[in-house]
């Protein structure tokens, strides 16, 4: 720790404690994290009830995009996080979706935690994995609190089979789902086949089946998990959602607006939610309004809206930069409390304002 006057030239003036710096690898936030599923989806509820009192601040995301590759982009997520968690801090996540066929996966990110009192950053974690977790304990979250007035899903379908998609089945999972069928479809077929095999190394009782078809796969499911990296919307007929489905629209742009026009449609925030193309942004330019929405998460948990079990339910979370403050300062915590800072001994150098 590094103590600094808290004001320039008064000797009366109590000092400031300045964290020290440290950085976080993927490997600590990994081993943080394994095995925890049923805290971090109590972390994330926790966020979302925070952030639904206001005492929260949560920008829009900022993008930058390369008028050369349109496909990639990088986002800034700023945020701060009241209540217990009381950090303020950033999110730079990186989506370039050619990495797939390389090998690599689509996104990368690391995460920068803000000390409230002074602004100074005390951490630096790898994100990726945190970004992963909380998207996934957000969907694991909303499958709990979406499911509860009507008949548990006992067949789930996923439609993409990248990391996103691995994450939220071990948090469903995690979190006491079973399931008596296992859906898989994508548009690569060597990537249908890869998820599979992974759900067969870990241990599923249920029976697992590759679909050929979206349509398949969408009408043989009670809970439909959307993971893409689609641009737009490539599904449009409503009729597949017939026998009124929970959707985990996590990827956010796969339905066409006929389809959420047509189903009860949960958020994480509204106005973070219509924007960018998203689906729902896309029915508000349609329609001219926003009376498509039922309603926030929050407002399912603390009851104040009820979904009705007669139509589709989708659920279409943004992904808000205050989750990841409450995955990251968790990590944070848990390696401080074992030793496991890796401190970078005089990241600030000149701490004094006149020298």
């Amino acid at each position: 720790m590094t103590a600094i006057p808290s004001a320039a030239n008064s000797a009366s003036a109590e000092p400031i404690t300045l964290p020290p710096f440290a950085v976080i690898s993927g490997a600590q936030v990994r081993q943080a994290l394994s095995g925890r599923e049923s805290r971090i989806v109590e972390l994330v509820e926790d966020a979302y009830r925070v952030h639904g009192t206001g005492d929260s601040v949560n920008p829009p995301s900022y993008f930058l995009r390369f008028p050369d590759r349109p496909a990639d982009r990088i986002i800034a997520l700023p945020a701060c996080l009241g209540g217990q968690t009381n950090v303020a801090g950033l999110k730079w996540i990186s989506s370039y979706p050619g990495n797939v066929a390389a090998g690599i996966p689509r996104a990368s990110a690391v995460l920068i935690l803000n000390d409230p009192e002074t602004g100074y950053p005390f951490a630096c974690l790898e994100s990726s994995i945190i970004s992963a977790t909380r998207t996934a304990a957000s969907a694991a979250l909303a499958a709990g609190w979406l499911s509860r007035d009507r008949q548990r899903p006992r067949r789930v379908g996923f439609f993409g089979v990248g990391l996103i998609a691995r994450y939220i089945h071990t948090f469903l999972a995690g979190t006491g789902w079973t399931f008596d069928e296992i859906g898989v479809h994508d548009l690569r077929p060597d990537n249908a086949a890869g998820f599979r095999g992974y759900l067969e190394q870990s241990g599923v009782t249920g029976r697992i089946s590759v679909h050929e078809t979206a349509e398949h796969l969408i009408r043989s499911s009670d809970l439909v998990v959307f993971a893409t990296i689609a641009g737009q919307p490539h599904v449009h007929d409503p009729s597949w959602f017939a026998h009124n489905p929970l959707v985990l629209h996590i990827s956010l742009r796969d339905l066409a607006p006929e389809i959420l026009l047509a189903s009860t449609n949960i958020v994480d925030d509204i106005d973070h939610c219509l924007k960018a193309d998203t689906s729902p942004h896309l029915v508000e330019q349609r329609t001219g309004t926003r009376d498509f929405l039922l309603g926030t998460l929050d407002d399912v948990i603390s009851a104040r809206v009820t979904p009705p079990a007669d139509r589709p339910l989708i659920f279409s979370p943004f992904g808000l930069g205050v989750l990841d403050l409450a995955v990251g300062t968790f990590v944070y915590d848990q390696v401080s409390n074992a030793g496991g800072l890796q401190i970078i001994e005089d990241f600030f150098h000149d701490l004094r304002r006149y020298g």
